[in-house]
Protein backbone atom coordinates (compact mmCIF):
# COMPACT_ATOMS: atom_id res chain seq x y z
CA UNK A 1 0.00 0.00 0.00
CA UNK A 2 1.44 3.36 -1.06
CA UNK A 3 1.60 6.33 1.27
CA UNK A 4 -1.02 8.12 -0.87
CA UNK A 5 -3.51 5.25 -0.51
CA UNK A 6 -2.81 5.09 3.21
CA UNK A 7 -3.54 8.81 3.57
CA UNK A 8 -6.81 8.47 1.64
CA UNK A 9 -7.85 5.53 3.81
CA UNK A 10 -7.07 7.44 7.02
CA UNK A 11 -9.00 10.43 5.72
CA UNK A 12 -12.06 8.29 4.96
CA UNK A 13 -11.79 6.67 8.39
CA UNK A 14 -11.65 10.06 10.12
CA UNK A 15 -14.64 11.27 8.10
CA UNK A 16 -16.59 8.15 9.06
CA UNK A 17 -15.91 8.69 12.75
CA UNK A 18 -16.93 12.32 12.37
CA UNK A 19 -20.31 11.26 10.95
CA UNK A 20 -20.70 8.74 13.78
CA UNK A 21 -20.22 11.43 16.43
CA UNK A 22 -22.64 13.91 14.83
CA UNK A 23 -25.25 11.26 14.01
CA UNK A 24 -27.24 11.71 17.29
CA UNK A 25 -27.63 15.42 16.58
CA UNK A 26 -28.36 14.75 12.92
CA UNK A 27 -31.04 12.17 13.75
CA UNK A 28 -32.56 14.50 16.34
CA UNK A 29 -32.66 17.33 13.80
CA UNK A 30 -34.30 15.15 11.15
CA UNK A 31 -36.87 13.65 13.53
CA UNK A 32 -37.75 16.63 15.73
CA UNK A 33 -37.10 19.64 13.46
CA UNK A 34 -36.88 18.92 9.74
CA UNK A 35 -39.57 16.22 9.80
CA UNK A 36 -42.22 18.31 11.61
CA UNK A 37 -41.42 21.33 9.43
CA UNK A 38 -41.97 19.36 6.23
CA UNK A 39 -45.13 17.81 7.69
CA UNK A 40 -46.51 21.24 8.61
CA UNK A 41 -45.68 22.52 5.13
CA UNK A 42 -47.74 19.70 3.63
CA UNK A 43 -50.57 20.19 6.15
CA UNK A 44 -50.70 23.91 5.33
CA UNK A 45 -51.96 22.88 1.89
CA UNK A 46 -54.70 20.66 3.31
CA UNK A 47 -57.92 20.72 5.33
CA UNK A 48 -57.04 18.67 8.39
CA UNK A 49 -58.76 18.39 11.77
CA UNK A 50 -56.35 15.98 13.47
CA UNK A 51 -58.79 13.05 13.27
CA UNK A 52 -59.63 12.44 9.62
CA UNK A 53 -57.23 12.12 6.73
CA UNK A 54 -55.98 15.48 5.37
CA UNK A 55 -57.73 16.75 2.22
CA UNK A 56 -55.54 18.64 -0.24
CA UNK A 57 -56.90 22.15 -0.96
CA UNK A 58 -53.85 23.85 -2.45
CA UNK A 59 -53.39 27.44 -1.28
CA UNK A 60 -56.90 27.64 0.18
CA UNK A 61 -55.64 28.16 3.72
CA UNK A 62 -53.41 31.04 2.64
CA UNK A 63 -56.25 32.70 0.71
CA UNK A 64 -58.47 32.34 3.77
CA UNK A 65 -55.74 33.79 5.96
CA UNK A 66 -55.54 37.06 4.04
CA UNK A 67 -59.32 37.48 4.38
CA UNK A 68 -59.37 36.61 8.08
CA UNK A 69 -59.98 39.70 10.22
CA UNK A 70 -58.64 37.99 13.34
CA UNK A 71 -55.31 37.25 11.63
CA UNK A 72 -54.69 40.94 11.00
CA UNK A 73 -55.98 41.92 14.42
CA UNK A 74 -53.59 39.50 16.13
CA UNK A 75 -50.70 40.41 13.83
CA UNK A 76 -50.96 44.19 13.51
CA UNK A 77 -52.97 45.46 16.48
CA UNK A 78 -51.51 43.11 19.06
CA UNK A 79 -48.24 41.38 18.08
CA UNK A 80 -46.70 44.16 15.97
CA UNK A 81 -47.72 46.86 18.44
CA UNK A 82 -46.28 44.82 21.30
CA UNK A 83 -43.04 44.24 19.35
CA UNK A 84 -42.59 47.91 18.46
CA UNK A 85 -42.90 48.83 22.14
CA UNK A 86 -41.22 45.92 23.91
CA UNK A 87 -38.10 45.62 21.74
CA UNK A 88 -36.76 49.20 22.05
CA UNK A 89 -37.83 49.51 25.69
CA UNK A 90 -36.26 46.13 26.50
CA UNK A 91 -32.99 47.05 24.76
CA UNK A 92 -32.78 50.44 26.48
CA UNK A 93 -33.70 49.12 29.93
CA UNK A 94 -31.37 46.13 29.68
CA UNK A 95 -28.46 48.32 28.57
CA UNK A 96 -29.02 51.04 31.18
CA UNK A 97 -29.39 48.44 33.92
CA UNK A 98 -26.15 46.76 32.84
CA UNK A 99 -24.42 50.14 32.68
CA UNK A 100 -25.43 50.90 36.27
CA UNK A 101 -24.50 47.42 37.48
CA UNK A 102 -21.09 47.74 35.84
CA UNK A 103 -20.10 50.46 38.28
CA UNK A 104 -17.57 49.54 40.93
CA UNK A 105 -19.72 49.87 44.04
CA UNK A 106 -19.80 47.70 47.15
CA UNK A 107 -22.43 44.95 47.01
CA UNK A 108 -22.83 45.18 43.24
CA UNK A 109 -22.62 41.38 42.78
CA UNK A 110 -25.68 40.94 44.98
CA UNK A 111 -27.62 43.50 42.91
CA UNK A 112 -26.62 41.74 39.68
CA UNK A 113 -27.92 38.45 41.04
CA UNK A 114 -31.15 40.07 42.20
CA UNK A 115 -31.89 41.62 38.81
CA UNK A 116 -30.94 38.44 36.95
CA UNK A 117 -33.20 36.10 38.96
CA UNK A 118 -36.51 36.97 37.19
CA UNK A 119 -35.07 35.82 33.86
CA UNK A 120 -34.57 32.32 35.31
CA UNK A 121 -38.30 31.92 35.99
CA UNK A 122 -40.44 30.37 33.26
CA UNK A 123 -43.06 32.45 31.50
CA UNK A 124 -45.90 30.41 33.01
CA UNK A 125 -44.69 30.97 36.58
CA UNK A 126 -44.19 34.69 35.90
CA UNK A 127 -47.72 34.93 34.52
CA UNK A 128 -49.22 33.17 37.56
CA UNK A 129 -47.27 35.44 39.89
CA UNK A 130 -48.39 38.64 38.19
CA UNK A 131 -51.96 37.43 37.82
CA UNK A 132 -52.23 37.76 41.59
CA UNK A 133 -50.58 41.16 41.56
CA UNK A 134 -52.80 42.46 38.73
CA UNK A 135 -56.05 41.12 40.21
CA UNK A 136 -58.55 44.00 40.27
CA UNK A 137 -60.09 42.95 43.60
CA UNK A 138 -57.31 41.41 45.67
CA UNK A 139 -54.12 42.36 43.83
CA UNK A 140 -51.34 44.18 45.67
CA UNK A 141 -51.06 46.85 42.96
CA UNK A 142 -54.69 47.90 43.26
CA UNK A 143 -54.51 47.65 47.05
CA UNK A 144 -51.71 50.25 47.07
CA UNK A 145 -53.66 52.46 44.64
CA UNK A 146 -56.74 52.34 46.88
CA UNK A 147 -54.66 53.24 49.93
CA UNK A 148 -53.73 56.49 48.21
CA UNK A 149 -57.35 57.16 47.28
CA UNK A 150 -57.04 56.25 43.62
CA UNK A 151 -59.46 54.37 41.39
CA UNK A 152 -58.19 50.83 40.88
CA UNK A 153 -58.12 49.80 37.19
CA UNK A 154 -59.14 46.37 35.96
CA UNK A 155 -55.73 45.59 34.56
CA UNK A 156 -56.54 42.28 32.88
CA UNK A 157 -60.18 43.01 32.02
CA UNK A 158 -59.93 46.42 30.36
CA UNK A 159 -58.54 46.50 26.77
CA UNK A 160 -56.96 49.88 27.56
CA UNK A 161 -54.51 48.28 29.99
CA UNK A 162 -54.06 44.61 29.10
CA UNK A 163 -51.39 44.94 26.42
CA UNK A 164 -49.35 47.28 28.61
CA UNK A 165 -49.41 44.71 31.40
CA UNK A 166 -47.61 42.29 29.08
CA UNK A 167 -45.22 45.03 28.09
CA UNK A 168 -44.35 45.50 31.75
CA UNK A 169 -43.83 41.74 32.16
CA UNK A 170 -41.43 41.59 29.22
CA UNK A 171 -39.34 44.48 30.58
CA UNK A 172 -39.40 43.04 34.12
CA UNK A 173 -37.71 39.90 32.78
CA UNK A 174 -34.82 41.69 31.05
CA UNK A 175 -32.21 40.14 33.36
CA UNK A 176 -30.98 37.77 30.64
CA UNK A 177 -30.21 40.59 28.22
CA UNK A 178 -28.74 42.59 31.10
CA UNK A 179 -26.11 39.88 31.64
CA UNK A 180 -25.20 39.95 27.93
CA UNK A 181 -24.87 43.74 27.98
CA UNK A 182 -22.82 43.52 31.16
CA UNK A 183 -20.35 41.09 29.58
CA UNK A 184 -20.09 43.40 26.58
CA UNK A 185 -19.40 46.43 28.75
CA UNK A 186 -16.72 44.58 30.66
CA UNK A 187 -15.12 43.55 27.37
CA UNK A 188 -14.56 47.12 26.16
CA UNK A 189 -10.82 47.93 26.39
CA UNK A 190 -10.07 50.50 29.10
CA UNK A 191 -7.54 52.08 26.73
CA UNK A 192 -10.41 53.50 24.69
CA UNK A 193 -11.83 55.32 27.71
CA UNK A 194 -8.38 56.56 28.69
CA UNK A 195 -7.79 57.92 25.20
CA UNK A 196 -11.22 59.59 25.19
CA UNK A 197 -10.52 61.14 28.59
CA UNK A 198 -7.22 62.53 27.33
CA UNK A 199 -9.14 64.08 24.43
CA UNK A 200 -11.35 65.88 26.93
CA UNK A 201 -14.47 63.70 26.72
CA UNK A 202 -16.75 63.65 29.74
CA UNK A 203 -18.72 60.57 30.86
CA UNK A 204 -21.67 61.31 28.59
CA UNK A 205 -19.40 61.81 25.55
CA UNK A 206 -17.54 58.60 26.38
CA UNK A 207 -20.84 56.72 26.36
CA UNK A 208 -21.87 58.20 22.99
CA UNK A 209 -18.53 57.85 21.22
CA UNK A 210 -16.99 54.79 22.91
CA UNK A 211 -19.50 52.64 24.78
CA UNK A 212 -22.43 52.63 22.35
CA UNK A 213 -20.34 51.99 19.18
CA UNK A 214 -18.55 49.14 20.95
CA UNK A 215 -21.88 47.68 22.06
CA UNK A 216 -23.57 47.74 18.63
CA UNK A 217 -22.87 44.01 17.93
CA UNK A 218 -24.75 43.18 21.13
CA UNK A 219 -27.55 45.60 20.23
CA UNK A 220 -27.73 43.79 16.89
CA UNK A 221 -27.99 40.39 18.59
CA UNK A 222 -30.61 41.60 21.06
CA UNK A 223 -32.64 43.17 18.24
CA UNK A 224 -32.73 39.86 16.36
CA UNK A 225 -33.66 37.90 19.48
CA UNK A 226 -36.25 40.54 20.41
CA UNK A 227 -37.96 40.24 17.03
CA UNK A 228 -38.08 36.45 17.25
CA UNK A 229 -39.20 36.43 20.89
CA UNK A 230 -41.91 39.09 20.56
CA UNK A 231 -43.48 37.45 17.51
CA UNK A 232 -43.48 34.10 19.33
CA UNK A 233 -44.90 35.53 22.58
CA UNK A 234 -47.31 32.95 23.96
CA UNK A 235 -47.09 31.68 27.56
CA UNK A 236 -48.00 34.88 29.43
CA UNK A 237 -51.14 35.81 27.41
CA UNK A 238 -52.22 32.16 27.40
CA UNK A 239 -52.12 32.01 31.21
CA UNK A 240 -53.34 35.52 32.04
CA UNK A 241 -56.03 36.42 29.50
CA UNK A 242 -56.31 33.64 26.88
CA UNK A 243 -56.54 36.40 24.26
CA UNK A 244 -59.22 38.49 25.91
CA UNK A 245 -60.85 40.78 26.56
CA UNK A 246 -62.34 41.34 23.09
CA UNK A 247 -59.25 39.82 21.40
CA UNK A 248 -57.12 42.71 22.72
CA UNK A 249 -54.32 40.32 23.79
CA UNK A 250 -54.78 37.61 21.18
CA UNK A 251 -51.19 37.46 20.00
CA UNK A 252 -50.53 35.79 16.66
CA UNK A 253 -49.00 32.73 18.30
CA UNK A 254 -52.04 32.39 20.57
CA UNK A 255 -54.42 32.66 17.60
CA UNK A 256 -52.37 29.97 15.87
CA UNK A 257 -52.59 27.75 18.96
CA UNK A 258 -56.36 28.22 19.23
CA UNK A 259 -56.87 27.21 15.61
CA UNK A 260 -54.77 24.09 16.07
CA UNK A 261 -56.00 22.78 19.43
CA UNK A 262 -59.22 24.63 20.24
CA UNK A 263 -60.88 24.71 16.82
CA UNK A 264 -59.12 21.53 15.55
CA UNK A 265 -58.09 23.29 12.34
CA UNK A 266 -54.58 21.88 11.99
CA UNK A 267 -54.19 22.69 8.31
CA UNK A 268 -55.06 26.36 8.80
CA UNK A 269 -52.81 26.55 11.88
CA UNK A 270 -49.92 25.13 9.84
CA UNK A 271 -50.46 27.83 7.23
CA UNK A 272 -50.43 30.45 9.99
CA UNK A 273 -47.17 28.99 11.34
CA UNK A 274 -45.50 29.26 7.94
CA UNK A 275 -46.81 32.79 7.51
CA UNK A 276 -45.28 33.70 10.88
CA UNK A 277 -42.01 32.03 9.88
CA UNK A 278 -41.84 34.09 6.67
CA UNK A 279 -42.56 37.33 8.56
CA UNK A 280 -39.80 36.66 11.11
CA UNK A 281 -37.40 35.62 8.34
CA UNK A 282 -38.03 38.81 6.34
CA UNK A 283 -37.62 41.05 9.38
CA UNK A 284 -34.43 39.23 10.39
CA UNK A 285 -32.97 39.58 6.89
CA UNK A 286 -33.80 43.29 6.87
CA UNK A 287 -31.97 43.75 10.17
CA UNK A 288 -28.97 41.83 8.81
CA UNK A 289 -29.05 43.96 5.66
CA UNK A 290 -29.09 47.18 7.67
CA UNK A 291 -26.32 46.06 10.04
CA UNK A 292 -23.59 47.42 7.74
CA UNK A 293 -24.91 50.92 8.42
CA UNK A 294 -24.87 50.85 12.21
CA UNK A 295 -23.02 47.82 13.62
CA UNK A 296 -19.37 48.41 14.48
CA UNK A 297 -16.81 45.57 14.65
CA UNK A 298 -13.23 45.89 15.89
CA UNK A 299 -12.01 43.67 13.05
CA UNK A 300 -13.13 46.29 10.52
CA UNK A 301 -10.79 48.83 12.08
CA UNK A 302 -7.86 46.39 12.08
CA UNK A 303 -8.34 45.84 8.34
Amino acid sequence: MTSKNRMLRNKRSNSLWGYVFISPWLLGFLIFTAGPMLASLFLSLTRYDGRNAPVFIGFGNFVKMFKDHYVWNSLLKVTLKFSMLSIPIGIICGFLLAYLLNMKVAGMKAWRTLYYLPSLISGVVIAMLWRGLFDDQYGIINYVIRQFGGSAPKWLLDPKYTLYCFLFLSVWSCGGSMIIYLSGLQGIPTELYEAAELDGCNKWQQMIHVTIPQMTPIFFYELIMGIIGSFQYFAEPMVLTKGGPAHSTEFFNLYLYNNAFKYQNMGYASALAWFLFVIILILTLLVFKSSDLWVFYDSEVKK
